[in-house]
């Protein structure tokens, strides 16, 4: 039975789902403000319309809320998510695994990471289960996985194998990919200038040991350095910058943080703290599992299954990027994220999603209160 649903899941027709390009990471708990780990991911996707969607517990498989594409009418690829039992997982697309293997069903990687969040606890769990899939996989990915008991690791994984790489064996507490896999073929894949932007960001937090959701989107999924040329464009004042290598990029769709627990919380206070649509024009909302864990206007309630707020930040970010004709696409007009009167969008946005931060904490405090009233009894 098992292993027909594996079968049914994976042969799954319909439209064909493309992960394109991302920037990560797995922080351990020991790097955390709070001691609990992050897993982030820095979307790129032609797929500009996201949404957020809860998927309710049915047939002894559980409850979890997931990033989908809007045209994904079935839910049918989950593309960054976590479960009620607090396991979590993304991916990042690599491109140096494969080579020419002559699998024609590829990008599968969204059906995978679904079928996961709905049956797996534990990263244990999430490897077995690219152990006992029958192959070739139709993958080409490193899938980031954390779980509740603090445990995170990056499974570089392509048609016929994978290879781990454990967070309790990083020596900094930190692990990153881009869209490329460390096990895979030498320079070959993306994202070598944005893996430098991230390190190049995130060392001074490593150093301070005070990472948080917001270093992830508030500050690497909305600035502008480019670590080959040494040059950080955020504040430069220039009206004008070439759209090349930046983390935020034209095709990013989302930031998202799962924030999860410390051994023996209750799972169900992990937290998903999500910019959805371009991240430098992103109001931030957290996200919980259960009735009341996703904001409306996260999900896809329009006649087309967009959400009302990555629609209203894809308007924001027509701004930004107003050149149709020509080339004009590549090239972003800053002054609408940042200026000298500080009306941009990453300037304004930024102190409102401070304020959220603070109330979404609050909101944590007042759940794990709850839930240990209920344990006491």
């Amino acid at each position: 039975m098992k292993r027909r649903l594996i079968l049914v899941l994976l042969a799954i027709v319909g439209i064909a789902i493309v992960s394109d390009a991302c920037t990560s990471a797995i922080v351990s708990g020991k790097l955390t403000a709070n001691g609990r780990p992050l897993l982030w991911k820095n979307r790129d996707t032609n797929d500009l319309n996201n949404r957020v969607e809860r998927i309710k517990a049915h047939d002894g498989l559980y409850e979890f809320v997931a990033l989908f594409d809007a045209r994904d009418l079935r839910d049918t690829a989950a593309w960054m998510g976590f479960n009620e039992v607090g396991f979590a997982v993304m991916n990042t697309a690599s491109y140096n695994l494969n080579g020419n293997d002559g699998v024609k069903n590829m990008d599968r990687e969204g059906e995978l990471m679904r079928y996961a969040l709905e049956r797996c606890k534990t990263v244990d769990d999430f490897e077995d289960l690219l152990k006992n899939l029958p192959k070739p996989l139709g993958v080409e990915a490193n899938f980031g996985v954390i779980d509740a008991q603090g445990n995170g690791a990056y499974f570089e994984t392509g048609n016929y194998k994978y290879v781990k790489y454990d967070l309790a064996d990083a020596q900094d507490g930190i692990l990153m990919r881009t869209n490329y896999s460390y096990s895979g073929v030498a320079d070959k894949g993306y994202g070598y200038v944005r893996e430098k932007n991230e390190k190049a960001l995130l060392a001074p937090h490593i150093a301070a040991q005070d990472i948080t959701p917001a270093v992830f989107t508030e500050e690497l999924s909305r600035t502008f350095y480019n670590s080959l040329l040494g040059k950080d464009f955020t504040r430069s004042g220039d009206t004008w910058i070439v759209d090349q290598d930046f983390i935020p990029r034209r095709i990013s769709t989302a930031s998202v943080v799962i924030e999860g627990i410390i051994p023996g919380e209750n799972p169900r206070l992990t937290t998903m703290w999500i910019a959805l649509g371009y991240p430098p024009c992103a109001e931030v909302f957290p996200v919980w599992v259960g009735e009341d864990g996703v904001a409306p206007e996260l999900t896809g309630t329009t006649k087309d299954n967009h959400s009302v707020q990555c629609d209203l930040v894809n308007k924001r970010k027509a701004e930004v990027f107003p050149v149709e004709r020509g080339n004009g696409k590549q090239y972003l007009k800053l002054s609408k994220l940042y200026n000298n009167e500080g009306t941009g969008y990453c300037q304004v946005l930024t102190l409102k999603n401070r304020q959220t931060y603070k109330r979404g904490y609050e909101e944590i405090a007042r759940r794990r209160s709850m839930y240990n009233k209920h344990k006491k009894h």
